[in-house]
């Protein structure tokens, strides 16, 4: 659509996507109705938010008579397709959207899109710093220059931070719009970045997807879409990822800790450096201990960043620095504090078995490792042998600390708690000086908490009242 005057769009979720796109709707003239299964008590924050646009609310579930007259349904991300109103809205023939799509539709300038099972976070963060150093302006996080400068401006958002319909109407064609993009919202689009970067595909949300094959189709979706001139990224030690390298239209470029083969263009690990190839043409970038982030998976999401950053003509020194002063992000092995000579980390980010892996592997320590949340139907098998070889003591809290327990098995130390306060006061007990205790829960928050930053700020809260 691209006269959104007097559409009646219904949209399924009140969470931060549905808001923004409600807003933007409703101020280009479009008759919204947002739908939520929560109350109107549980809405109240929602609600007060869009107090100054035309919203028309529907609460306490998705009755089928919602979709009377609708021209478009568009969903938030954790609205699943198999919901009874969607289902009924496909028979109908009623069109599918959601923010990412319509901002696609609707940005005025060149776009990056990140997506990928593990990492994508840390590196639409990395990718935006060299932006914002690149361009030298602003971001959409609320970090803003004087009012008085003029010209290109970077934005960074979509599934982290602010969605970007909320900034698109400000955007002119010289700025630049940097998207982590989740397999959520790939489903519904039919647009895909100028510049997009698949950095790896590992089992995740089989909960919502059912199959390897369905989420792996999803993640595709950010490619399909692309022209001759645009440009993809797939990291080629990931199998998921570098097997739909012949689906990239464009050009293709990858990343690897290992030394790519001369065929190869991108960015590598090898002998200590990481460097950037294209053709005959060899780049040393840095040594890698100017990388602050702990881990062989973040040297790897440094080696996407740098791809990416190439891909979209970043200049060599802006990447350069923003990486030497990148420090991570808030939820992803966050130092938290020290206490009788044990070091706590907040992994609260680690939402799937994969990424408490990598998190472990970040370590040389002895771990007491805090498990636990709401599992998405994902294989626990690999990260029980870890563990088995790895860590000192497990705290499985939660809805699948049963489930947990029985992967582990026996002859492992571990504990149940029923909450994530409990386990990190049994966290606590465990811990002996030159512990590293770490919160990698592996599983979603929604079992206790509406979301991953929540969890983690509420055990940053409740480490730093131990005593």
């Amino acid at each position: 659509m691209t006269n959104w005057n007097s559409a009646h769009i219904l949209i399924l979720g009140a969470a931060r996507q549905g808001v923004a796109l409600a807003r933007w709707l409703s101020r280009h003239g479009s008759r919204v109705t947002l739908s939520d299964s929560r109350s109107l008590e549980q809405l109240a924050s929602a609600r007060e938010s869009l107090a100054d646009v035309n919203v028309k609310w529907a609460v306490g579930g998705h009755p089928l008579e919602l979709l009377d007259g609708v021209d478009l349904l568009c969903l938030s991300g954790g609205v699943p397709l198999t919901l009874p109103i969607v289902q009924e809205a496909v028979r109908r023939g009623v069109p599918l959207s959601n923010d990412t799509q319509i901002f696609l539709e609707t940005v005025p300038c060149k776009t990056i899109g990140i997506t990928g099972s593990a990492g994508k976070t840390t590196t639409t963060t990395l990718v935006g710093e060299m932006a914002r150093l690149d361009y030298g302006l602003r971001t959409a996080d609320g970090a803003k220059t004087s009012s008085a400068v003029r010209g290109p401006r970077s934005f960074v958002g979509g599934n982290i931070g602010d969605p970007l319909i909320n900034y698109v109407d400000e955007m002119t064609a010289d700025d630049l719009a940097i998207l982590e993009i989740s397999s959520f919202q790939l489903e519904q689009t039919t647009l895909s970045p100028n510049v997009a970067a698949i950095l790896n595909i590992t089992p995740n949300h089989l909960d919502r997807h059912g199959t390897m094959e369905a989420y792996t189709a999803a993640k595709a979706r950010i490619l399909d879409f692309q022209t001759e001139q645009d440009a993809a990224i797939l990291g080629c030690d990931d199998k998921g990822a570098w097997n739909l390298r012949n689906r990239v239209k464009g050009k293709l470029l990858t990343f690897s800790l290992k030394e790519l083969p001369e065929r190869l263009d991108g960015a590598y690990f090898h002998d200590g450096l990481l460097s950037l190839r294209e053709g005959k043409a060899y780049v040393p970038l840095l040594p890698r201990e100017k990388i602050q982030l702990r881990g062989d998976h973040n040297v790897a999401n440094v080696l996407a960043a740098f791809a990416i950053g190439h891909a979209a003509g970043f200049k060599l020194d802006a990447m350069l620095e923003a990486v030497e002063e990148f420090r991570g992000v808030p939820h992803r092995l966050e130092f938290v504090r020290e206490l009788r000579g044990a070091r706590w980390y907040n992994d609260s980010i680690a939402t799937a078995p994969e990424r408490s892996m990598a998190a472990i592997r970040a370590f040389s320590e002895p771990i007491v490792l805090m498990l636990g949340g709401r599992d998405k139907n994902l294989p626990w098998d690999e990260i029980a042998q870890l563990i088995r070889r790895r860590v000192k003591h497990v705290v499985a809290f939660g809805e699948a600390a049963e489930l947990i327990q029985k992967a582990v098995g026996s002859g492992v130390n571990l504990q149940r708690a029923a909450s994530l306060k409990e386990a990190v006061t049994l966290a606590a007990a465990s811990a002996s000086a030159g512990d590293v205790v770490l919160l990698s829960p592996g599983c979603t928050s929604f079992d206790e908490f509406t979301d991953f930053a929540e969890r983690g700020e509420a055990f940053r809260k409740w480490v730093q009242e131990l005593s």
